[in-house]
């Protein structure tokens, strides 16, 4: 790995911005100040792979719609309806989704991991808190893979394009309400921020906590002003589908209605599920064999190879196991995913550092491909593990 040092972001200005996350008890230091060093050649090769691989998720969606692997994918039944009713129609846009990757430097063949498609992590860092290391060490920021809040800016012009039946309202302005649940500062913040690009893009934006909107099956999706009901034609959620199918049935039952009336979009939409169900890799395999971005992935142990086991709805690294070739565990980490089926990865190496510490690349796709990060752990790669931004340099 080629890594140069920086000046670190004073933690008060972390705090102006609202990036509170910046330490915790486990992570004194969440953002390095540190960047991995890239050539352009390295930075155009991860945007390839995420455009290619993007397409080919499209096509192993609607096979797993076609033949009806609601189960296989753990995706609860109560979403179906859900699901392809936002997938029939090109006007339900995939707002945004994170590729994981392993290699792509030191001559390393970038491999696919997973498609973080529904409630993707790291867009803060991405976007801005990267960005801003290159400024306050006086760097260009044409030396960074990295235009995710101006692309996200364009995705939210799309969708307007996308929906003239919106914005009937008398002021003629889309209206988008941004909601989360009112526990973690980092899905509010990171929730408004997307409130923030949304309305640069020019919508009408609000803020509510979920447990404080109201939704109807026949009437759409609302936020109480004083007296006044507020309607609205889109719906942020950094909440899981998968979540609201199981725990919240009702809400599910509605949310359908309102898609299938045409009462107002889901950000993600609900389709977003079938690609962030690791189930998929093992469909992109069955579909692309030998694909040189795709890692054998099956149901059960690889024989006779290391492999990675992972849960199919699975978030943040938890209940991941490494095993060796005969089927022994290496690493594990714990999680409340259990319950869900396994698939096994093929293991690949990822790249490490002089201080034994593994990097995986975050690659960001909206429409396209639009921003890169890094993460690193001396393990496996989790939640908390430190956020490395990178520098783009030309030498080959």
């Amino acid at each position: 790995m080629r890594i140069i040092n920086v000046n670190p972001i004073p933690s008060s200005i972390f705090e102006e911005l609202g990036f509170y996350w910046y330490t915790s008890p486990e992570t004194p230091n969440y953002v390095a100040d540190e960047l991995v060093v890239i050539t352009e050649a390295e930075g155009e090769a991860y945007y390839r792979a995420a455009n290619e691989l993007y397409d080919m998720f499209i096509e192993a969606g609607q096979y797993a719609i076609d033949h009806d692997l609601y189960d296989l994918f753990d995706i609860p039944r109560n979403l179906k309806e859900m699901i392809e009713v936002s997938w029939e129609d090109e006007s339900h846009f995939h707002m945004i989704g994170r590729f994981d990757f392993a290699g792509g430097v030191d001559g390393k063949p970038i491999k696919l991991v997973e498609l973080n498609a529904d409630t993707p992590s790291v867009v803060f860092e991405i976007a801005l808190i990267q960005w801003m290391i290159l400024k306050h060490n006086k760097m260009k920021e044409e030396n960074q893979f990295n235009s995710l809040y101006e692309t996200l800016k364009e995705s939210f012009i799309r969708l307007k394009r996308l929906h003239p039946y919106f914005g009937k309202h008398e002021e003629k302005i889309p209206r988008a309400l941004f909601s989360c649940l009112n526990y973690s500062i980092e899905d509010e913040n990171t929730t408004r921020l997307f409130e923030q690009i949304a309305y640069e893009a020019g919508f009408m934006t609000d803020f509510q906590y979920v447990d404080k909107v109201y939704f109807s099956s026949n009437e759409g999706i609302f936020k109480k002003n004083g007296e006044e009901d507020v309607k609205f034609d889109y719906w942020f959620k950094p909440i899981p589908y998968e979540y609201i199918g199981r725990e919240e049935p009702e809400l599910a039952g509605i949310l359908t209605d309102i898609l299938k009336n045409k009462l107002a979009i889901l950000l993600n939409p609900p389709y977003a599920l079938l690609f962030q169900s690791k189930s998929i890799l093992k469909i992109l395999c069955d579909l692309f064999p030998g694909h040189p971005l795709l890692l054998e992935t099956d149901f059960e142990p690889l024989k006779d190879k290391a492999c990675v086991e992972k849960k199919t709805l699975g978030r943040e690294g938890a209940n991941v196991r490494i095993l060796d070739a005969s089927g022994n565990t290496l690493l594990n980490t714990p999680g409340d995913y259990e319950t869900y089926r396994s698939i096994y990865q093929e293991y690949v190496d990822l790249p490490v550092d002089a201080q034994g510490r593994f990097y995986q690349a975050g690659v960001f796709f909206s429409y396209e491909a639009c921003g890169l990060g890094f993460r690193r752990e001396k393990g496996i790669i989790q939640d908390r593990s430190q956020f490395v931004g990178h520098f783009i340099t030309n030498f080959s």
